[in-house]
């Protein structure tokens, strides 16, 4: 493995989305309007709240589980990486651009798919034409193929092509292949003109991107002191969007990456804002320039004004809504574990206890923040935080909570967002749904430590933002240079909802003024014990937006909505909802529905991991049914249907027991261990409509 190989992933991804964030508000934008309007740009376009999702990113992190999910080997294979796909995306909402069959490349591919066209005919031209499977998004979510497969890129631009191949075909997955091979090559290069030869070497010598690229490196060689900007007329001239079919074909945007990446002479600034004055595709265009030259420059090279907005904060538009809040560390985490394996190598005790995801949060990374924020009385506005490398309990370093101006009987909050609304964010851009990543019933727990100087007592807490009501764990008078654990169990709940978890702090004594708290890490743990109740749940809409989505649950298909007090699913031809951690294991769920018409059937999931992997207990107007849908639904056991109009049905799922029960009575049984974990469900199939009530959920 490369020198600094963890640090460097961290850089590239930083870079990915940092691009993301800073071409995503002039996108689709000419290059001569942009330089109308903006000018030269040096900064972030536009101010966001919070930066909602992004095809560009939500792409990368659920592509890259395919390996996870199947295993190196099975995963590494177009067939399931187009399963991957299907399970993770939900139907023409959310995740990707959904522009309409033959429109969208990604749409058309999805729909391929879920009508029986395999990868990688699903992204072929041969069944797409040309036009459309050579469009940018083979391109677009390929840095995480290099990521994890630092300075091979010959093995970069393979994942990249069996990942791309799925939906996209020729020069879009040319376009896949280079810039993955790119990332890779950008972990042992220090020279940004042979990390893209590095990369042109991944590319067959007789295509288009290989030409256009030797051309725009010629034009380069000749016009080097002329500016970029002669350049990009030279592309426009010669590349441009006029010559190819489509609305965002590979090679226009390709040719401004390269382009940007000679001119911007290995510094980062410079190469994404050059990038992003072109124009045309930019937050993909950015995006891809700023995972390679994040991992070209790492962390040192990339200034804080880039950084600091990010703030490790990341969110996604899959169907799984416990997978959509994520932070940035996390995915290194991810992605370095892979790296490793793929490698075959040993992770240095450094990175051990991090990559083992001992704790849920830690400060292990250099800047690392892991998306915590800040809340409280008084002067809580001015309040800051920021890593620290030089105070370690366990692990490579600290958050650093500067509180300011705390007067005597105050209190801060330094907390990690579980949950958030439609509300929280600037944009709608993808339409994010969330279920909690902390429920009730589990324990969360800090190791915290005060500066001298300031007299702090605290305690570990949690956020139902649904009853309006903090939980607290026992006060801790924190001795100054001395690390503390805080805790908390999370009592159960009846309609809760966990939307923070962290440490409260409370001034004590006498006089006021700033203090420093330190946050070594925060653990999660325990079993989930609650209910969903549907009376306490609401439909949002995103700002901007005709979107909605009902509190706690993200569905792949189907008419989801509240009505009075229950959840209403309904169907044309199938109805999937989901909620919950993905990673519960032993479970016991509860659910009390009622079927509104006769028509098909309804009924909850367990274990469901996403659209074709999972369990569901599911009735008609004659039967019950226990099913496993493993690409496809299919019978596992069957009994005749509880008497009465409404069903309150139980699951139990230990190890591979899966059991049904109605009033105390075992009705349904079968062992399968195709799934050992996931979330619940709720299930409308072929026409149905049903009522759901509650959900009750008590982990094993």
């Amino acid at each position: 493995m490369v020198k600094e190989y963890v640090e460097r992933c961290y850089a590239g991804w930083l870079g990915k989305t940092i691009g993301v964030r800073h071409g995503a508000p002039i996108e689709g934008w000419s290059y001569a309007s942009i330089r109308q309007v903006c000018g030269e740009i040096e900064d972030y376009p536009m101010e966001y709240h919070d930066f909602a999702a992004d095809d560009d990113t939500n792409g990368p992190l659920f592509f890259l589980r395919a390996l996870e999910d199947y295993g190196l080997e099975e995963g590494a294979s177009c067939a399931r990486m187009g399963d991957t796909w299907q399970n993770y995306i939900p139907w023409e909402h959310g995740m990707l651009w959904w522009g309409g069959y033959g429109v969208s490349t990604e749409h058309t591919a999805f729909l391929n798919l879920w009508n029986g066209i395999p990868a990688p005919e699903s992204g072929s031209s041969r069944q797409n034409g040309v036009t459309v499977a050579e469009q940018i998004g083979g391109q677009i979510f390929s840095e995480v193929w290099g990521l994890i497969c630092p300075g091979d890129p010959a093995k970069a631009a393979h994942f990249a092509q069996l990942a791309a191949q799925v939906s996209h075909d020729g020069e879009a997955v040319n376009g896949g292949r280079f810039v993955a091979a790119a990332v890779a090559a950008a972990f042992e290069e220090r020279d940004i003109y042979r990390v893209l030869h590095a990369a042109l070497q991944q590319i067959p010598e007789d295509s288009l991107y290989r030409r256009m690229a030797g051309d725009i490196e010629a034009y380069w060689a000749a016009h080097k002191a002329e500016g970029w900007r002669g350049a990009m007329e030279y592309i426009i001239a010669h590349w441009g969007y006029d010559r190819y079919g489509g609305g965002c074909h590979v090679i226009p945007n390709s040719a401004v990456m390269i382009m940007s990446m000679l001119y911007g002479g290995g510094d980062f600034s410079r190469t994404i804002n050059i990038c992003n004055m072109c124009g045309w595709d930019t937050d993909c265009n950015v995006g891809s320039v700023g995972a390679i030259m994040g991992v070209l420059v790492g962390l040192d090279g990339i200034a804080e004004k880039w950084t600091r907005p990010i703030h490790d904060f990341m969110v996604s538009s899959s169907a799984v809504g416990c997978l959509n809040i994520t932070t940035l560390p996390d995915f290194v985490r991810r992605a370095a574990r892979l790296a490793y394996a793929i490698a075959g190598e040993e992770i240095p005790e450094k990175w051990r206890e991090f990559l083992s995801g001992v704790h849920f949060a830690d400060f292990a990374l250099p800047r690392s923040t892991w998306s915590f924020r800040l809340r409280g009385e008084g002067d809580a506005a001015a309040d800051e935080l920021y890593h620290e490398d030089s105070v370690v309990n366990s692990g490579n370093g600290a958050l650093r909570v500067h509180f300011r101006r705390m007067r005597p009987g105050e209190a801060r909050y330094a907390y990690y967002g579980t949950y958030y609304h439609a509300q929280d964010f600037t944009d709608s851009r993808y339409d994010p749904a969330f279920s909690p990543v902390v429920y009730p019933g589990q324990r969360i727990s800090l190791c915290v430590r005060v500066q001298e100087g300031a007299a702090l007592k605290a305690c570990a807490f949690a956020l139902d933002d649904n009853a309006g009501i903090e939980h607290c764990g026992e006060e801790v008078l924190l001795q100054p240079g001395e690390w503390a654990e805080v805790s908390l169990e999370i009592p159960a709940l009846d309609g809760g909802r966990i939307s923070q978890t962290g440490v409260k702090c409370t001034r004590c004594g006498l006089s006021g003024g700033d203090a420093l708290l330190y946050i070594d890490h925060m653990d999660v743990g325990g079993r989930a014990d609650y209910t969903l109740d549907f009376a306490r749940e609401a439909v949002e809409y995103w700002p901007r937006s005709h979107h909605r989505e009902v509190t706690q649950i993200t569905r792949l298909k189907g008419h989801w909505t509240i009505a009075g007090e229950e959840l209403h699913g309904s169907c044309a031809d199938m109805g999937e909802a989901y909620t919950g951690d993905i990673g519960w294991r032993d479970v016991e769920i509860t659910c009390r529905w009622t079927p509104v018409s006769q028509r098909g059937r309804s009924g909850f999931g367990v274990r469901t991991q996403g659209g074709i992997r999972g369990y569901a207990i599911l009735a008609d107007a004659q039967h019950l049914y226990l099913m496993k849908n493993e690409k496809g639904y299919s019978e596992l056991a069957r009994c005749a249907r509880p008497a009465g109009e409404t069903l309150e049905i139980t699951a139990r799922c230990v190890g591979s027991a899966l059991e049904v029960y109605h009033a105390g009575n075992l009705l349904l049984r079968a062992e399968d261990a195709a799934f050992t974990h996931g979330m619940a469900g709720f299930i409308v199939r072929d026409g149905a409509h049903a009522a759901y009530r509650w959900l009750k959920v008590r982990a094993l």
